[in-house]
């Protein structure tokens, strides 16, 4: 495991909820529509605190999806302020917790209470400040397939993960290439 359990789960949560964005998801469609989006996004990737479920909530939960995008698109350095930001704006007050669902100790940054979104972009950020503290950020990743823009975290041992796991990208891109060297060969 290349980062710690509650980093990746927080990652993992990240690239999810950024992938719900239509111009994000390999489908090109929204995936944070409506309450039953946001129940089974919070089934999937659950948040322990307060949760409204509520429309509120909902809004507030898509109006944060570029905010994390930008993480995918500004390099590591450029990362900094924007994660710096996110503590700030969530008044990140870091404390180690252990609760049911968790083996290990691991960090809360917000209180229980906070807003679901304000818990998303600190927990977002403190995962962030991991991968930049371990000089990973090789490992933040937008699909290289050329019709996909879903973001992705590489976990590979050698850093060599090209294509998103949200569309099948790798094979149609293996096919492609295939198809083409084929067309070639025949030419």
């Amino acid at each position: 495991m290349v980062f710690i359990h509650d980093t990746q789960l927080a990652l993992e949560a990240a690239v999810d909820l950024v992938n719900t964005a239509p111009e994000r998801s390999s489908e090109g469609v929204d995936g944070l529509v409506d309450l039953e989006d946001l129940d089974r996004f919070l089934d999937e990737r659950p948040y322990s605190g307060r949760l409204q479920r509520d429309a509120e909530e909902l809004a507030a939960m898509r109006s944060i999806r570029p905010r994390l995008h930008a993480l995918w698109t500004v390099g590591r350095d450029g990362a900094v302020p924007l994660v710096n930001a996110m503590l700030s704006d969530g008044g990140a007050l870091p404390q180690l917790v252990s609760h049911k669902g968790f083996e290990q100790w691991h960090i809360h940054a917000t209180d229980d209470q906070e807003p679901l979104m304000t818990r998303v972009l600190v927990e977002t950020a403190m995962a962030f400040v991991d991968v930049i503290r371990a000089d990973e950020y090789d490992r933040v990743q937008v699909c290289d397939a050329d019709d996909c823009a879903s973001v992705f975290i590489d976990y590979s041992r050698n850093k060599s993960k090209r294509y998103c796991d949200t569309g099948n990208c790798g094979n149609r891109m293996n096919v492609n290439a295939y198809r083409r060297r084929k067309a070639r060969e025949s030419a």
